[in-house]
């Protein structure tokens, strides 16, 4: 259920989670005002972590592509599922542990942070870790699927299914876990978005009383904040459009909903049910036989707060989603009708 915060968020919460792809940068550059928004919302005291299920990148590659994208960060403010992994083998481990190491340069250098031991394949070893690395070779994952199967603890950085790369969405390491979890039959502990060990890493290192995870895909970013018992918002600038939103399981669903980071900025007034019916600002939301309308006149954002409430009470009373063909949300700074 979406909730009503009548302060700005950015007061609101001391710190702010941000996913980074589709959220402050989608490829190589800045989502629009991104960086106008997290500036304005760090001056009125708002705390930033930017974190990552990507394993690949150490933290000082990702604060300097933050910084030249007029988004200042330093190494500190980013936390990687790299980082989670390690701190999860080096809490079990203890330091000096050997790990075997599949993956690239980001779990390598997370690996020294934590003072753990990375070893090859074929090493004497305490665990193996697996991370998104495109130069691992197939001999060594071989090799490590073995080591598994007879028994060598496992630690996943993550399971993201896909990637974006400048040629495509491509295969992402969760591609890899679902080789070796099939082959293994082992369910290893993953690191990274939805499980928890990304956001209490987070925590732990930037602090925080009142975290709020920001996010643009449901299956990871909400889903894994809400799993960590804190507050989302979700914003619009990545993956996630109107079938997604309104098909959202419960786990899924976030607090708020905000057309970008400028949601940090603002308060949010959550839609209000009558007779079947969800308002929010002036727009009205229906699911009527298996298909969503909404009417009205108001902020966009407030639209697509409506149209979510009317889809998730039709979701959860069907059991299937509603039909949201046809239904066009408004133009960003219309302020005019959709229906």
């Amino acid at each position: 259920m979406l909730l009503t915060c009548a302060d700005p968020l950015g007061r609101a919460y001391d710190l702010a989670m941000l996913d980074l792809d589709g959220v402050v940068y989608v490829g190589p550059d800045a989502v629009p005002g991104a960086a106008e928004h997290l500036a304005a919302a760090r001056e009125a005291g708002l705390r930033v972590a930017f974190i990552t299920n990507n394993a690949s990148r150490p933290p000082s590659r990702v604060a300097a592509h933050l910084t030249d994208l007029d988004v200042p960060a330093e190494v500190a403010d980013v936390v990687t599922s790299a980082q989670a992994a390690a701190s999860v083998l080096a809490d079990r481990l203890g330091a000096g542990a050997r790990v075997v190491l599949l993956g690239g340069e980001g779990l390598e250098v997370a690996l020294a942070e934590r003072d753990l031991v990375a070893v090859r394949v074929d090493a004497d070893a305490d665990a193996l870790v697996t991370g998104y690395g495109p130069q691992v070779l197939w001999g060594d994952i071989m090799r490590g699927a073995v080591r598994i199967r007879d028994g060598l603890w496992w630690v996943a950085s993550n399971t993201d299914a896909s990637i974006p790369t400048p040629y495509g969405v491509a295969p992402g390491h969760g591609v890899l876990v679902d080789t070796l979890r099939r082959f293994t039959g082992v369910e290893p502990v993953v690191a990274g978005k939805p499980a928890r060990p990304l956001l209490d890493e987070t925590v732990r290192r930037v602090g925080g009383e009142r975290p709020l995870m920001v996010g643009d895909r449901l299956d990871t970013d909400i889903e894994g904040g809400r799993a960590a018992g804190f507050d989302t918002l979700l914003v619009l600038t990545g993956v996630t459009g109107l079938p997604e939103l309104v098909s959202a399981a419960e786990a899924e669903r976030p607090s708020y909903i905000g057309l970008d980071l400028r949601a940090l900025r603002e308060p949010h007034l959550a839609p209000e049910e009558s007779d079947g019916a969800w308002t929010c600002e002036g727009w009205t939301a229906r699911s009527t036989e298996g298909r969503l309308s909404v009417e009205g006149r108001g902020p966009e954002a407030a639209w697509w707060r409506a149209a979510a409430a009317a889809g998730w009470a039709w979701l959860d009373a069907e059991g299937e989603p509603v039909d949201v063909d046809g239904v066009t949300p408004p133009v960003p700074g219309s302020g005019g009708g959709a229906g």
